[in-house]
């Protein structure tokens, strides 16, 4: 036991301001949407310095869900595109054996020569152009490859979404929004007409959600919340504190990590109306204060000081309890004594 008290390290907190520069933030996450079909959900970051990331789909990955919550497919996003016979060219003919294919972008080419082979295409053109695609049946490549069946074939299927982001370190959100997003007149919108729908259940459930690497004591106040919604549409917000963590192990290996603490918002709108978009936005600031946590053997000298202190706690209770047995003794003799002579 005594031994213990000199081989166990502790762990010092401490408290520094931050002036790091020029960091980037690893933003890791695992989300699912048991209401919200994998075709649907898209990812956007963005940030105080004007960077945007929109519909990123590098380093995610999605699960499509049945309504039990099991697994029916996993895919990378941005991987392979279907193969379709004979598609529209751009000049308005079919595709014959001795041509090369190059689909039309439908007005929103940025370039002459420029191609949308696939829906997916010619949804991220109209994308760059700030253009919503009200009616995906009146391109070619979307019909041929059933974009509105397939979001009608995935109703009722969840979705979860897992990977990370890499972001500038600085204020900023990232959201989990049905359809692609634009900007429009310099505001961030999102292309809700082409799955012609009037609503979207953005119920949720966070299975994990860190900035940056674990490291021992940590505890992330998201992991595991889930939220029901029962409005037909509306925002949910979280608004996020993070802090800056240093964590070094008594072997002297270092952990650059964060930590974070969270207040939550939900506004709702009506059916049909879109004036709030739908979504799960995390909205993060940086604290300008740094934790520190170092662990340290305990020193010998305090060590010494330690098995002083018990050691004389020992020998004063033991001084206590032998007062107490010798005087008890005693006043027992001393009244035995008495009545013997009565």
């Amino acid at each position: 036991m005594i031994a213990g008290l000199y081989l166990h390290a502790v762990t010092e907190s401490q408290l520094v301001v931050d002036t790091s520069r020029g960091e980037t933030l690893r933003i890791n996450f695992d989300v699912t949407f048991p209401a919200l079909p994998c075709s649907i959900v898209s990812l956007d970051a963005m940030d105080i310095s004007g960077e945007q990331h929109l519909d990123v789909r590098h380093d995610i990955i999605k699960k499509r869900l049945d309504s039990h919550g099991n697994v029916i497919e996993t895919r990378q996003e941005g991987i392979g595109a279907p193969k379709i016979e004979k598609p529209l060219q751009r000049h308005g003919g079919r595709l014959e054996h001795n041509e090369t294919y190059c689909g039309s972008c439908y007005g929103a080419e940025a370039a002459d020569d420029d191609c949308c082979n696939n829906c997916e295409d010619v949804r991220e053109a109209y994308r760059k152009k700030g253009w919503a695609l009200s009616n995906p049946d009146l391109i070619d490549q979307c019909k041929r490859e059933g974009f509105l069946q397939k979001v009608k074939d995935e109703e009722g299927e969840g979705c979860n979404v897992y990977g990370f982001l890499e972001v500038n370190k600085v204020a900023g959100n990232f959201h989990f929004a049905p359809g692609k997003s634009f900007q429009q007149s310099g505001v961030h919108v999102h292309d809700l007409l082409s799955f012609q729908k009037d609503s979207f259940n953005i119920s949720h459930k966070i299975n994990r959600l860190t900035f940056g690497d674990y490291f021992p004591g940590v505890i992330n106040p998201l992991d595991g919340v889930h939220w029901t919604h029962n409005t037909p549409n509306g925002m949910y917000q979280y608004f996020l504190k993070v802090v800056p963590t240093v964590y070094t192990d008594v072997s002297g290996h270092t952990i650059n990590s964060n930590q974070f603490s969270v207040t939550e918002h939900f506004k709702s709108a009506s059916a049909g109306h879109f004036s709030t978009l739908p979504g799960v936005f995390f909205f993060y600031d940086l604290s300008p204060i740094k934790v520190t946590f170092k662990e340290e053997h305990v020193s010998f000298l305090h060590f010494l000081t330690n098995v002083c202190a018990i050691v004389g706690g020992v020998f004063t209770v033991s001084g206590i309890l032998d007062s107490f047995v010798y005087h008890g003794q005693k006043a027992i003799k001393k009244k035995m004594e008495i009545g013997k002579f009565s």
